[in-house]
């Protein structure tokens, strides 16, 4: 399989300011590759399920956000990085499953554009991340959020626990604390998503918490940066 120079960095999806590639190259660089990876990912899922909602609609949506991205690297001479995603992607065995993992990725794609912004310095630039970040959500991560609830409110909720639903919400608010500090990376988020078996708990409850969660911590931000 072909790879990156720079495809530890990639992977990671933060910058490094002790790299020896500009800060400018690494943002644009991880940015596409991220959108690659989500592109990728929703790809294998149709081919493995068909034609399935909210699957089709975000990978046409990925489509444009890394066609954007590569207009941007093409102004400023940037390289667009190899997308070798395609064999490197698993599917989980069942639709809700990737739901679940949607909803994962988007709060992971979230974290990775926080951390960009930091580093952003031209106007175009932020504002291209800014507006991917946004897409992730508002529209993709309540996308796959229904999902899970309309597969739970369907009367697929037998295994809920409650005290293992807040257990898993504790851990989730500390994800968010994490992404919300950047001081969590993509690889990370993913890591702590599968450790945590996302079906055990009621994707209604926990979906909702989620989104709230998200709020919570973006309102809080949007105070903070006004005051």
């Amino acid at each position: 399989m072909e790879e990156n120079i720079d495809e530890s960095l990639l992977i990671k999806a933060r910058v490094d300011i002790n790299s020896d590639i500009p800060v400018q190259t690494q943002i644009l660089r991880i940015a596409v590759y991220d959108e690659f990876k989500a592109y990728e990912t929703y790809t294998k899922i149709i081919e493995k399920f068909g034609l399935v909602q909210p699957f089709v609609n975000i990978k046409e949506a990925e489509a444009i956000h890394y066609a954007t991205l590569i207009q941007l690297m093409q102004k400023y001479n940037i390289e667009v990085p190899i997308n070798n995603w395609a064999s490197r992607i698993e599917i989980p065995n069942t639709l809700i499953e990737c739901c679940e993992m949607g909803v994962a990725g988007e709060i992971a794609n979230i974290a990775m554009y926080n951390n960009l912004l930091g580093y952003a310095v031209e106007d175009d630039i932020k504002d291209t991340l800014f507006k991917l970040q946004a897409a992730s959500y508002n529209n993709h991560l309540p996308a796959f959020r229904n999902c899970v609830i309309n597969h739970y409110s369907n009367g697929n909720n037998t295994n809920i626990n409650q005290e293992n639903i807040m257990e898993k919400l504790g851990e989730y608010q500390v994800i968010l604390d994490d992404i919300m500090s950047g001081n969590i990376d993509e690889s990370s988020i993913s890591k702590i998503f599968s450790k945590l078996n996302l079906s055990m708990v009621s994707g209604a409850v926990l979906g909702g918490a989620i989104i709230a969660l998200l709020n919570n911590y973006i309102s809080k931000k949007n105070i903070e940066e006004e005051e």
